[in-house]
């Protein structure tokens, strides 16, 4: 069997020697050191000045959007995980969407001041396989409908832009650190901002609104995570730059089997240096996807149709006209793409997705 993913595990005896502090401190969770720890050293490797460890990248997202007192209308993207919708409708928020750049994959700027309305109060954007948003557009079209910016860069770790870590732009940028993702805690997330009112405010919304033992700042949520799950993190943060090189060779042996058979791949923008946290491709159409879907199947092989189908189709949102992200998702296919990932099983995987196309 070839899963779509696999969690890279570091050495047991090098997670055992942090786990073993656990023990002898008897300090499990409620911000213990290894999650100071590990947020120092998230910060210092991706250059960041604020950042806060949290249980999962969803309730980063809704920590978010209650730090930066969203209310009525969020415009966001139908291509992307359903958490970025659910956060929206879950605090309490209309999401509108707004179409996709069907080079990128991200929401097309063009298409968001045309949903602007009294009722906006933001913009959630997706950074669609750890790819960029027009970053730029999206900053200038905030600034002059003062709009604040949130981005989902679940997918971002490691990914710089303009020479600075992705997490660094908009109000508040939200990391996942889930199992599935390339720098993973097993469970896990992270919120980023550049503005410490907003990390202070973060840090009362972790934690209960906690402002010492019997005091509260306002209402709070447990978002914290615990020790063991930051030693997962530290241990896994010696091999990251291995991780993310073995993917980069991955998809470039990916790149020389399919890119001259029809298929494409979204576009990565200048001056970012990428992560390689995913490999997907787009098909001509969405029988040619399917057909290859239950091809790779049949033998064990398991992509994933990611994202499908759109997010307007959700049963608990109002929809909308998205033409491209009709059109793009039921033709997009995530193949195989982790570090133990061999060259023999991409070669089987390339040779069965050409027999089945027969381009």
């Amino acid at each position: 069997m070839i899963p779509v993913t696999k969690p890279f595990l570091p050495p047991k005896n090098e997670y055992n020697a942090l786990i073993d502090q656990v023990w002898q401190r008897n300090w499990l969770t409620n911000n213990g050191p290894l999650v100071n720890e590990l947020e120092l050293k998230l910060k210092e490797i991706l250059n960041l000045e604020h950042l806060l460890f949290t249980s999962n990248g969803t309730i980063a997202l809704q920590m978010a959007i209650k730090a930066l007192e969203l209310t009525g209308e969020i415009i966001t993207t139908p291509f992307s995980y359903v958490a970025t919708t659910s956060s929206i409708v879950w605090e309490s928020c209309t999401p509108v969407f707004a179409d996709i750049d069907p080079q990128r994959l991200t929401i097309d700027p063009h298409k968001i001041e045309a949903h602007i309305s009294k009722k906006t109060s933001a913009i959630l954007a997706t950074h669609v396989y750890g790819i960029p948003c027009h970053i730029e557009e999206i900053e200038a079209i905030a600034q002059k409908h003062q709009l604040k910016v949130i981005y989902d860069a679940a997918h971002a770790f490691g990914v710089k832009y303009k020479g600075k870590s992705l997490f660094s732009y908009g109000d508040i940028s939200v990391l996942s650190t889930h199992a599935t993702k390339i720098f993973h805690t097993v469970e896990g997330g992270a919120v980023v901002t550049k503005r410490p009112e907003l990390l202070k405010r973060l840090a009362y919304l972790r934690n209960f609104g906690h402002d010492g033992p019997d005091q509260f700042n306002g209402v709070g949520i447990n978002g914290k995570n615990s020790e063991f799950h930051a030693a997962m993190g530290l241990a896994n943060l010696s091999y990251i730059s291995a991780i993310i090189e073995k993917r980069k060779k991955d998809s470039f042996l990916y790149d020389e089997w399919l890119l001259d058979k029809g298929l494409l791949r979204p576009t990565i923008p200048p001056e970012t240096q990428y992560n390689y946290s995913y490999y997907p491709i787009i098909f001509k159409t969405e029988a040619d996807c399917l057909n290859v879907f239950e091809a790779l199947t049949r033998h064990e092989i398991f992509a994933r149709r990611y994202f499908y189908p759109s997010l307007t189709e959700l049963d608990y949102v109002s929809g909308g006209e998205t033409p491209i992200c009709k059109e793009m998702a039921p033709r997009v296919l995530c193949l195989p793409l982790y570090y133990s990932l061999t060259n023999a099983e991409i070669d089987l995987i390339c040779r069965l997705i050409i027999r089945t196309l027969k381009y």
